[in-house]
């Protein structure tokens, strides 16, 4: 069966907090942002003995980690905070097996100053690209050393966004410590809208082989382009709700094809856990009833 599961970074509390809430709401698995009201990863350094103090409280409360979070726009356009987004998530793979799982997951990022998730022109130059896949190489060679796993998500407005660039980035890497997040979220723009079933069925044709984890959210058409976060007490990652012309709210507040998604995922990978995001913390009850209401559904 397919378990259902949460980021930890929707609830801002301290990790204990965090926990006791997760356990609360009857998820039995996480994703792990190490970004708790009591330690915050990106303020200060992760150790061993901390990271041993992390993963062994999850594992306490019976709540796995399945990946950790690293999310930061690792091709920045600006070389100092490249590097730094770039050693931030060494930092994780580094010390991913001490917090109880090898796969530490990121977007590719944007030449956009402004933003993570906004396109710029210059995501569509090939030299870019290659920049891209350097980094990605030099990751994933990273997380080899440590006997971790990078997990890409991609995402439309990046430079890694569509199903035919994800395909040739794992052409171009080669590489067994090189993954990817299951998301059809991340694939729609306003012309993959025309067509669900079709952008669905293509991603799991050509990616299936690659997919390690998964997410549960949704997709709309938005009534702006603009770049759209909720107002909640999170990471801008966990606040994003799109950018241009489709919206990503949570799970069953869009249009996705969910029954499809499911049916296909549990086709390929009939025991990945799924991860719901997108979402404020009082919305957390409806959108896992409304996800495992799914699975039973369709019978996974």
């Amino acid at each position: 069966m397919i378990s259902v599961g949460i980021f930890t970074g929707y609830y801002p509390y301290a990790m204990d907090e965090v926990i006791r809430r997760i356990k609360a709401s009857d998820f039995n698995c996480v994703q792990l942002d190490v970004s708790f009201k009591d330690f915050d990863a990106a303020k200060q350094p992760l150790t061993e003995q901390k990271a041993h103090e992390i993963r062994d409280a999850f594992r306490d409360a019976n709540l796995p980690v399945i990946a950790v979070s690293a999310y930061t726009n690792f091709i920045h356009p600006d070389p100092e905070v490249r590097r730094r987004n770039i050693d931030y998530i060494k930092m994780m793979l580094r010390y991913a097996r001490d917090l109880g799982c090898p796969y530490v997951a990121s977007e590719t990022g944007t030449y956009n100053l402004e933003s993570d998730w906004v396109w710029h022109e210059k995501n569509a130059d090939p030299r870019v690209y290659e920049e891209t896949i350097g980094v990605i190489r030099e990751l994933a060679d990273f997380a080899g050393e440590w006997g971790s796993t990078f997990i890409v998500e991609n995402y439309v407005n990046n430079v890694i966004g569509t199903v035919e660039q994800v395909e040739q980035m794992f052409r171009d890497v080669n590489s067994r410590h090189l993954g990817l997040i299951c998301d059809p979220t991340n694939y729609f723009n306003e012309t993959a809208m025309e067509d669900i079933d079709g952008t669905i069925n293509h991603i799991f044709d050509k990616l299936s082989p690659y997919m390690r984890i998964a997410h549960a959210k949704d997709i709309k058409l938005a009534s702006d382009t603009g770049e759209k976060h909720a107002d909640i007490d999170a990471d801008a990652s966990h606040s994003f709700r799109g950018s241009g012309s489709v919206e990503l709210p949570a799970a069953g507040l869009g249009v996705l094809n969910y029954p499809l998604y499911v049916k296909r995922l549990a086709e390929e990978h009939p025991n990945i856990p799924l991860i719901i995001e997108h979402l404020d913390e009082g919305d957390i009850e409806r959108a896992k009833r409304f996800t495992d209401g799914v699975l039973k559904d369709v019978g996974v």
